[in-house]
This record gives C-alpha cells, sequence and structure tokens, in this order.
C-alpha cells in the first residue's frame, strides 16, 4: 500500500511543479512580448523621424539649387 501512495504523491507533485514552470513561462513570454511591442514602437518612431530629417535635407538641397 505504500508504494501506489509515494507513487500518486509523486505523480501529483510533479504535475503541481510542471504546472508552475508552465505559468512562469507564461508570465516570461508575456513579458518579451510588451518589450517586444515596446522595442518596435521606438523603432517606428525613429523611422518616422528619420524620414523627417530626410525631407528636411532634402527640401535644404533643393532651396540651394
Amino acid at each position: 500500500m505504500f508504494w501506489p501512495m509515494l507513487a500518486i504523491a509523486l505523480g501529483f507533485l510533479g504535475i503541481a511543479v510542471l504546472g508552475v514552470l508552465g505559468i512562469r513561462v507564461f508570465l516570461e513570454a508575456q513579458r518579451l512580448g510588451r518589450q517586444v511591442a515596446a522595442t518596435t514602437e521606438r523603432i517606428n518612431q525613429a523611422a518616422e523621424d528619420l524620414e523627417k530629417a530626410a525631407m528636411n535635407l532634402a527640401r535644404t538641397g533643393e532651396a540651394l539649387r
């Protein structure tokens, strides 16, 4: 009777550990997703700034002609 109870307890413990690890992976994936979104926003803003600077430079070049 001892071995079946031990097997059930260890099985439950294993499932509990996998559940905790699954939750940690889920939370880290969410954090990574937020970081990717923030980085994408920064890249888009930098691209817009670069486009504005290029347009200003083109206008300056046209004015010099």
